[in-house]
């Protein structure tokens, strides 16, 4: 059994996920693995969305060995969350199996009680005889349709010359795939481009929703106009499920996540990054 966070390489975690193009399965094998913090679950998940954002295909079925796997209490409520962003972005069916034998006994409970749950089974070869009863939804490479207008962006973005501050109002805006993010991002990179410098940014997340087709995206081209633009950045959401998002990823993908209740407590924050900066030379 795997047990802890430190002892799990990159290359350990990118081992246990196969993708079978020709059966538009990905593989992921959790067996004898213990996922016992968010920081583990998180890595994991971070490995997953990234294999599959390789392949250039959305969706895929998923294929999940759980046998022998272990989820710590701790650890659940990401488990959870991940996952389940995981599948309604990138699944077109998922199907597990474990041989032990409570899942034995399990599915013979719900067989009896004509509640069975066709999608775990106790055996690798059962699980993909389920998939190949499953239909594909594969089409053609998924192109989405704009839901903004360059109008949509322009009144959302502000640059406040005197305080070096560009704040991004992303306020009650929904990116729901990929397009939104790109569209938006697209915009801000150009503004920021015709001022030629650097701006501490504030970012208005009230009521945002990033749906898990654009999470992706969107953690990439935040990454990226950060490191090329930001003198640092804080965001400001009064307990919203984007706000516990951001937090839970934040764990490992190597930013603070810099988040305030409320937009004079983000430029408080501002306040006291810009004096480190100075300080610092």
């Amino acid at each position: 059994m795997v047990d802890t966070d430190a002892e799990i390489s990159t290359e350990v975690l990118n081992s246990r996920v196969v993708f079978h193009s020709a059966l538009q399965i990905m593989e992921a094998d959790f067996s004898d693995f213990c996922f016992d913090s968010s920081r583990t679950v998180n890595r994991f998940y971070d490995i997953l969305e990234q294999r599959i954002a390789d392949t250039g295909e959305d969706l895929w079925f998923f294929l999940v060995n759980l046998n022998g796997t272990r989820i710590e209490p701790e650890a659940w409520f990401t488990y959870s969350r991940r996952g389940k962003a995981l599948n309604l972005a990138h699944s077109m069916g998922s199907v597990r199996f474990d041989a032990s034998e409570e899942t034995r006994r399990q599915i013979e409970r719900a067989a009896n009680t004509e509640a069975f749950d066709p999608n775990l089974f106790t055996s690798r070869e059962d699980a993909l005889v389920r998939i190949a009863d499953l239909p594909s939804q594969r089409r053609q490479r998924v192109t989405h349709d704009p839901n903004y207008v360059l109008a949509d962006f322009v009144r959302r973005l502000t640059f406040h010359e005197d305080s070096l501050i560009m704040e991004a109002d992303f306020s009650h805006f929904a990116f729901h795939h990929s397009r939104d993010v790109d569209d938006f991002y697209d915009y801000i990179e150009d503004r920021i481009r015709e001022t030629d410098r650097k701006w501490f940014f504030l970012v208005n997340l009230n009521g945002c929703e990033i749906m898990p087709a654009a999470w992706i995206r969107y953690s990439q081209r935040g990454k990226r106009l950060n490191e090329a633009a930001s003198l640092g950045s804080v965001r400001f959401a009064a307990g919203s499920e984007t706000e516990a998002d951001i937090r839970m990823r934040a764990e490992t993908q190597a930013f603070r996540p810099n988040i305030r209740n409320t937009r004079e407590e983000a430029l408080e924050l501002i306040g006291e990054l810009r004096a480190e900066a100075e300080a610092q030379g």
